[in-house]
């Protein structure tokens, strides 16, 4: 009996079991190893639809006091991005898109933020005075949506698009700057500035709040900068007002001429996240601490 041979010989059905390996392990990677398929992603299937319909909404729901031309404000957007390489699409190609667009907020409602997305949209919803980014038109037209041009053609590549972090003039990164930029920019009075405790560099100079928005607070607009530092309930207790990066943030504002706070432990944070985990051990002891006030008030 030939041995090597029986080793070498397959039959179709092994054929097609080894192809079938195949594929499963290469598809198992892929969802191991998200950045691969974000990257394979292309521009968001009916972007106009979603954009010119979100922006029919903010002007109708939302704030009716603005009067803008939202097939213009497409068309503006549209001009920015299509015919250009992916990662050819600068910050100066969007001018005319804002122009189109101006909007300003009321002082004291300014809520900035940084690895902290979830507990910030409870926290503004909440808070109903504050306004974040993603409350602006701009944010509200293009939030969670992936969009790149072709060079060579007239439309959208709805095929590929590449991530924020494979080229500096990303056309979804140069939009974000802009409009991070106008927000901070138009921010007045008393500020906040939404902080994660459990990780490292809470305060990453290289973010969007550190690289854009900081720079674009102007200390004769801003009255105080109100760093709230917000750590998991059960942490780790990473970074603090007086520990880590959140260190280098007051240093930098005390240099520009800011006045600021910062708090560790906002109660309205920490209520929170006990509604959205009401079993951690922690959140026992803050309602026990409420029960007690509340008692010795009425008291």
């Amino acid at each position: 009996m030939n041995t090597q041979g029986i080793a070498i010989m397959s039959s179709p059905k092994t054929s097609a079991f080894f192809v079938m390996i195949t594929m499963s392990l290469w598809f198992i990677m892929l969802l191991l190893r998200p950045g691969l398929l974000r990257a394979e992603l292309g521009t968001t299937p009916n972007i106009k639809h979603i954009v010119v319909g979100r922006c029919y909404s903010y002007i109708t729901l939302v704030n009716p006091s603005l009067r803008y031309d939202c097939e213009d404000i497409w068309s503006q957007f549209e001009e920015a991005v299509v015919r250009q390489s992916s990662c050819n699409v600068t910050v100066e190609d969007y001018h005319p898109m804002f122009y189109a667009m101006p909007q300003t907020w009321p002082c004291d409602s300014f809520l900035f933020w940084s690895k902290t997305r979830t507990l910030m949209h409870s926290y503004a919803a909440v808070v109903r005075h504050f306004w974040t980014l993603e409350d602006t038109l701009v944010g509200y037209m293009f939030n969670d949506l992936i969009w790149c041009g072709q060079e060579q053609d007239s439309g959208f590549d709805f095929s590929s698009c590449p991530e924020w972090s494979a080229c500096r003039n990303h056309p979804v990164y140069s939009l974000w700057r802009r409009a991070s930029q106008n927000f901070a920019e138009m921010a007045c009075g008393n500020i906040t500035v939404l902080l994660n405790g459990s990780i490292v560099n809470a305060f990453n100079r290289k973010s969007m709040f550190g690289s854009v928005e900081l720079d674009g607070l102007n200390p004769h607009r801003v009255n105080y900068v109100n760093i709230k530092v917000v750590a998991n309930l059960e942490g780790p207790f990473i970074e603090s007002c007086s520990q880590g990066s959140i260190v280098d943030l007051i240093q930098i504002l005390k240099s520009r001429g800011f006045r600021w706070t910062c708090t560790n432990n906002d109660e309205t944070l920490m209520i929170l996240q006990c509604i959205q985990n009401p079993k951690l051990s922690s959140c026992q002891t803050c309602a026990n601490s409420l029960l007690l006030r509340r008692s010795l008030t009425l008291n």
